[in-house]
């Protein structure tokens, strides 16, 4: 058995979406940190994801949380909440508390927890201004818990570098491959591990968009985001996780 077994749960950040491989599969952050431990520890990890886009904070807890403790994972990562910020309404208390209920029952299992906040989107969204003020709140809400809790926290939303749109995939809310890279750097870190030296985790700002520009993301990709609201379909309907067992990641 692996000395460090890697547990991801989540929505389409964990999942890996924005970081499309040739193959039509997406890659992200956690699998880079699988990658990255393995490297750094010079020994074979096995690693598996349970995150599937799309996903609302109480489905991630009520589908993946239990699987993934019932792997057995000496490590198990946690973010969630993000969809639920895209909605009015938002019961933030509720997503707090039920946060903080996730890391308690991860470490009664005697699973170290790994709390991630997501990178910051808000930028390049439409009325981004007040989900960007929802993020900030459970942003510091959960370095709260986290602190109260002794458990590790990667805070992504507050890295102001990963707020810039050359980190963002052309749908504005998915990361892009080098903001992958990044969070998986800062994940790393916040393990007491570096990360591989030939990641790239920098990139020069983009051009603000023009018009037409936003004209074309607005038909693309906030009218069918609007579309699956109005009928209440979800991006994630109909997938399963891509890595729902442990595979083994050897270092390079």
């Amino acid at each position: 058995m692996a000395t460090i077994r890697f547990v991801a749960i989540g929505d389409s950040f964990t999942e890996g979406v924005g970081d499309e491989q040739p193959d039509g599969s997406v890659r992200g952050w956690a699998d880079l940190v699988a990658q990255g431990l393995a490297d750094a520890t010079g020994e074979p990890i096995e690693y598996a994801n349970l995150a599937i886009r799309g996903r609302l904070l109480a489905p991630i807890l009520a589908e993946q949380l239990e699987p993934a403790i019932e792997l057995g994972p000496t490590i198990l990562s946690f973010n969630g909440g993000g969809n639920d910020m895209l909605r009015p309404g938002t019961d933030m208390a509720s997503i707090i508390a039920a946060t903080e209920g996730a890391l308690i029952r991860i470490q009664q299992a005697g699973i170290e927890p790994l709390l991630l906040a997501g990178a910051n989107p808000t930028g390049g969204l439409p009325s981004g201004g007040s989900v960007s003020r929802k993020g900030s709140e459970l942003t510091r809400a959960a370095g709260d818990v986290a602190r109260r809790l002794g458990v590790k926290f990667s805070n992504n939303w507050d890295d102001a570098e990963l707020a810039g749109s050359q980190y963002w995939s052309i749908d504005r809310l998915h990361l892009a491959p080098i903001g992958h890279h990044r969070v998986a750097a800062n994940v790393l870190r916040t393990l007491g591990h570096e990360p591989p030296a030939d990641w790239v985790t920098t990139a020069a700002p983009k051009a603000a968009p023009t018009a037409r520009d936003q004209l074309r993301y607005t038909r693309e990709h906030v009218l069918p985001w609007i579309g699956r609201r109005l009928t209440g379909r979800s991006s994630g309907d109909g997938r399963t996780a891509k890595y729902p067992e442990f595979v083994t990641i050897n270092p390079r």
